[in-house]
């Protein structure tokens, strides 16, 4: 049976039901990409949203970073960066960063796993759909890359000036980083709503 997808680019009709595992699809006249057919799709998604969460865990439990200089020292930790912002009167930074770096990949991660899950055991649950239509808009706003990438150019202009001491919550959020942009990553969105379909036809 053909199965055909629209390219987002140009609204060529290709037909992909014959990828093989692995397989990537692009569109033949602009070359915008289509899809991704992965036979272990979703016991990725799992397996790395699950060690996301532990690292996501282990990220607010410890020190993120702690300053020295002239005598004094002051330690960071994740869940105290928008409780700063709050203090010094900026409610509204304070909401959006706690938003960005924390609460948003949290409901993500959930999302993931409420989808992943079932898809992997290739059984039909009735929040498939309304849990897909809601990560597919979410996971845009989850800032996890942008926050590291600025903790980094921060820490090269904040070394001149004091020491720094990294945290365990670093190492545990760059690697929460690394494992949340693998599992969203793994979940092709035309895949998952193609086999959704196709449980709840069954």
């Amino acid at each position: 049976m053909n199965v055909n997808i629209a390219c987002h680019g140009c609204d060529l009709l290709i037909d992909v039901s014959e990828l093989a595992d692995g397989s990537i699809a692009d569109c033949p006249r602009c070359g915008g990409f289509l899809t991704r057919f992965r036979i272990d799709a979703y016991e990725r998604v799992v397996a790395s949203s699950i060690a996301s969460v532990i690292c996501l865990i282990l990220a607010n439990s410890f020190p993120f970073l702690s300053f020295a200089a002239s005598g004094l020292e002051s330690v960071m930790t994740l869940l105290s960066t928008p409780g700063s912002l709050w203090k010094h009167g900026m409610p509204v930074f304070a909401f959006l960063v706690a938003a960005f770096i924390i609460i948003i990949p949290a409901v993500v991660l959930f999302l993931l796993l409420a989808i992943a899950v079932p898809l992997a055991q290739r059984k039909s649950r009735w929040w498939l759909q309304p849990a897909a239509h809601l990560l597919f808009k979410m996971q845009g706003w989850a800032m996890v890359e942008v926050f590291m990438i600025g903790v980094i150019v921060s820490l090269v202009k904040i070394m001149a000036m004091a020491t720094v001491i990294i945290g365990v919550s670093f190492w545990a959020y760059a690697a929460f980083s690394i494992l949340f942009t693998f599992a969203l990553a793994n979940l092709d969105r035309y895949q998952c709503w193609n086999l959704i379909e196709e449980l709840e036809s069954e």
